[in-house]
């Protein structure tokens, strides 16, 4: 099975609706993550074209090349394709997949499952799933097919965590990804808000949270005439 993947065999039913989005509207699915962490980074990367990096993203683009570039394994049961292309017009996102494992049902058909590669530890948000989720509405689209789970490795943990691809979790992908499209579209970098996730953000020094939402010189220069 190459990457142009294919869905002969499955007996599933595609997903309702259709595309919205041409090819040129597509952004990219990891702007999704980026918007949820925080829509002025995600502004930063994909509005102003920045990009900055730190040692957290560095080790997580290393474990992405390693895996990108580890081929394809088949067994009897079990193909499984790595940096595999993907993209859906309805949510108007692109991508590549880390890994779809195609699993062998007993009706002859192969069900995708796919795998997303993380450096840490699984976080206590949706950021992660929904990028995962975002992938497997992809491939339902470009299957047609529905896939009910995935998978997140975690390279501090190493092991894996099973994501399944309810009602809620889609939903929040399809907001996400509305997010994003409304973001960039009004092409303005919103201002930032900042927390405790600043601290190990890599554009801390770009963003410079705490310096912009100072008060406005303006404002401290008329108090200091006024004294």
């Amino acid at each position: 099975m190459d990457k142009t993947i294919d869905a002969k065999g499955s007996d599933c039913q595609p997903p309702v609706g259709t595309g919205i989005y041409s090819e040129d509207d597509l952004v990219m699915i990891s702007a999704l993550q980026h918007f949820l962490f925080c829509p002025r980074q995600c502004a930063l990367i994909h509005i102003e074209q920045q990009w900055a990096e730190n040692r957290l993203t560095a080790e997580g683009r290393i474990l992405h090349e390693r895996v990108h570039t580890a081929g394809k394994e088949s067994r009897r049961r079990l193909r499984v394709e790595y940096d595999v292309p993907i993209r859906s017009l309805r949510l108007g996102v692109t991508g590549r997949a880390d890994i779809v494992e195609f699993h062998l049902q007993d009706n002859g058909s192969w069900l995708p499952l796919p795998v997303e590669y993380k450096r840490g530890r699984p976080k206590k948000d949706d950021t992660d799933r929904v990028q995962l989720c975002a992938q497997a509405l992809c491939l339902e689209e470009m299957l047609g097919c529905i896939i009910p789970e995935g998978a997140l490795y975690y390279g501090q943990a190493k092991r894996r965590t099973s994501v399944v691809f309810d009602q809620p979790l889609r939903a929040a992908v399809i907001t996400a990804a509305q997010g994003v499209h409304a973001l960039l579209a009004a092409n303005r970098t919103p201002p930032p808000h900042p927390g405790p996730r600043c601290e190990s953000c890599s554009f801390l020094a770009l963003c410079l949270p705490k310096v912009v939402t100072r008060k406005k010189v303006a404002t401290y220069l008329r108090k200091m005439v006024d004294l």
